[in-house]
C-alpha cells in the first residue's frame, strides 16, 4: 500500500509517518505544500526520509495560493463571524489538492493527514478529496482508537520519537501551537485555551511573528496606495505586482505598523467553540482597501446582495467546501460583481489602525454634483420627488399603526 501523507515535520506528523508505515505496512510518500511557511521548510526532506518516507515532495504553491485562493476570497469580502480572515481555512483545500496530484503521480491508494478528530481541518482535507478524487481512501490516525490509546498525550509521542530515533524539537507542554502561511499565522491551544488570558499583553510580545505590537509601531503614519482592476489589487505604491507580490508587500507594510491582529472565540464546524489569535497584516489591508474601492464603484443593490452572501461564502470556506458546486456558483456571482471595481485606494497605517485616506476611480458611481448639498447643476435629482417616495414607503407603516391603535 502506498500512502501520501500531509507532512509538516512537527511532532504529530513525524509520529504519524512512522506509525502509518509500521501499522499499515505501507510505503509513505511525504507531501509538504510551500504556501509561505518560510523557515519551517528547512531540512524537511531529509527529516522525512530519516523518519521513514520513501520520498518527500515539497511543492511551491505560493503563486497559486495568492492568485486562485486568496484573491477570489478577498473579492467576496469573506470574513467568518465578522472577525476571522480565514487564513488557515483557505489554505487547506489547496494543500489537499496538491496531495491528490502527488497521489495520482505516485499511483497511491490513500491519503493521510494529522488533523485531529476535534478540529475543522479534517473536514476541509476530506471534503476536498471527496470533490476532486473520491476514489482515494483517507486515513486519519487521530480517529483510530488504537492510535489514541498508544498516544494519549505529547509525552508518549516524545518517548516514541526517542525510541525510534526520530529527530523532533518538542517539549511535553507547548505554550501554544502555530500555523503559518502567506496570508496569516494562527496561534491556538496551550495557554490560549483560557479566553481570559491577554494575548496582547507586553509579556506575550515574543509570540507574534508577522507584526510588531501596535504600541511599538512607528510614531509616524505611513500612506500606501493600492491599485485595483476588476476587484484584484494589481499594484502597491505604484509598483505593478502579481498576487504573490502584493501579499508579500502588504505583509511587510502591515507588519511594520502592527495591523491585522485578531483575538477571537470562534465556532468550529464540529460544534465546539475554540479560541484563536491571528496575525493577518497584508490580508487586513487588502480586505479594507478592496471594500473602499467597492464603495465608490459598485451598484447599491449588487453590493447589498453580495453582502448578504458574505456569511454563507465565509462558512463555505471555513467548513471546507471550496470545491463544492455552491461555492463555485457563488464565485461566479462575485466575479460578475467585480467587473467595475477598478481604481486606486490610499490607506493610512498607524499603530495597528488602517484608515482610508482617499479613493478614486475612472468608473466611479459617486457624482459630487448630484450628492452636493448645494444647488445641483445637473438637475438629475428633484427634491420634490422625495415627497411621493416617502409617502409610498410610509403607506404600510401608517396602515399598521392605525390597525394596532384600534
Amino acid at each position: 500500500m502506498k500512502i501520501v501523507l500531509a507532512y509538516s515535520g512537527g511532532l504529530d506528523t513525524s509520529v504519524i509517518l512512522s506509525w502509518l508505515k509500521e501499522t499499515y505496512d505501507a510505503e509513505i510518500v511525504a507531501f509538504c505544500a510551500n504556501i509561505g511557511q518560510e523557515e519551517e521548510l528547512k531540512g524537511l526532506e531529509a527529516k522525512a526520509k530519516g523518519t521513514g518516507a520513501s520520498k518527500c515532495y515539497i511543492v511551491n504553491l505560493e503563486e497559486e495560493f495568492a492568485r486562485d485562493f486568496i484573491f477570489p476570497m478577498i473579492q467576496a469580502g469573506a470574513i467568518y463571524e465578522s472577525q476571522y480572515l480565514l487564513g488557515t481555512s483557505i489554505a487547506r483545500p489547496l494543500i489537499a489538492k496538491g496531495m491528490i496530484e502527488i497521489a495520482r503521480k505516485e499511483k497511491a491508494e490513500a491519503l493521510a493527514h494529522g488533523a485531529t478528530g476535534k478540529g475543522n481541518d479534517q473536514v476541509r482535507f476530506e471534503l476536498t478529496a471527496a470533490c476532486l478524487s473520491p476514489e482515494l481512501q483517507v486515513i486519519v490516525p487521530w480517529r483510530e482508537a488504537r492510535f489514541r490509546d498508544q498516544f494519549p498525550g505529547r509525552a508518549e509521542m516524545i518517548d516514541y520519537c526517542a525510541k525510534k530515533k526520530i529527530p523532533v524539537q518538542a517539549s511535553a507542554k507547548k505554550p501554544y501551537s502555530m500555523d503559518r502561511n502567506l496570508l496569516h499565522i494562527s496561534f491556538e491551544a496551550g495557554i490560549l485555551e483560557d479566553p481570559w488570558m491577554d494575548a496582547f499583553a507586553p509579556k506575550n510580545k515574543d509570540m507574534f511573528k508577522l507584526s510588531v505590537a501596535p504600541e511599538d509601531a512607528p510614531d509616524k503614519a505611513e500612506y500606501v496606495t493600492l491599485d485595483f482592476q476588476k476587484g484584484d489589487c494589481v499594484a502597491v505604491n505604484g509598483k505593478a505586482l502579481d498576487p504573490l507580490g502584493v501579499m508579500r508587500a502588504l505583509n511587510k507594510l502591515g507588519g511594520k505598523h502592527g495591523v491585522g491582529r485578531v483575538d477571537l472565540v470562534e465556532n468550529r464546524y464540529v460544534g465546539m467553540k475554540s479560541r484563536g489569535v491571528y496575525e493577518t497584516p497584508g490580508g487586513a489591508i487588502l480586505h479594507f482597501a478592496h471594500r473602499q474601492m467597492e464603495t465608490l464603484t459598485m451598484d447599491r443593490e449588487v453590493m447589498h446582495l453580495r453582502d448578504s452572501l458574505i456569511p454563507r461564502y465565509a462558512e463555505l470556506v471555513y467548513y471546507g467546501y471550496w470545491f463544492a458546486p455552491e461555492r463555485l456558483a457563488l464565485q461566479a456571482f462575485v466575479t460578475e460583481s467585480q467587473k467595475n471595481v477598478t481604481g486606486t485606494v490610499r490607506v493610512k497605517l498607524y499603530k495597528g489602525n488602517i484608515m482610508c485616506a482617499g479613493r478614486k476611480s475612472p468608473v466611479s458611481l459617486y457624482n459630487p454634483a448630484i450628492a452636493t448639498m448645494e444647488a445641483d447643476p445637473t438637475k438629475a435629482y428633484n427634491q420634490d420627488d422625495a415627497t411621493g417616495f416617502i409617502r409610498l414607503n410610509a403607506l404600510r407603516l401608517k396602515v399598521a399603526a392605525r390597525v394596532q391603535k384600534k
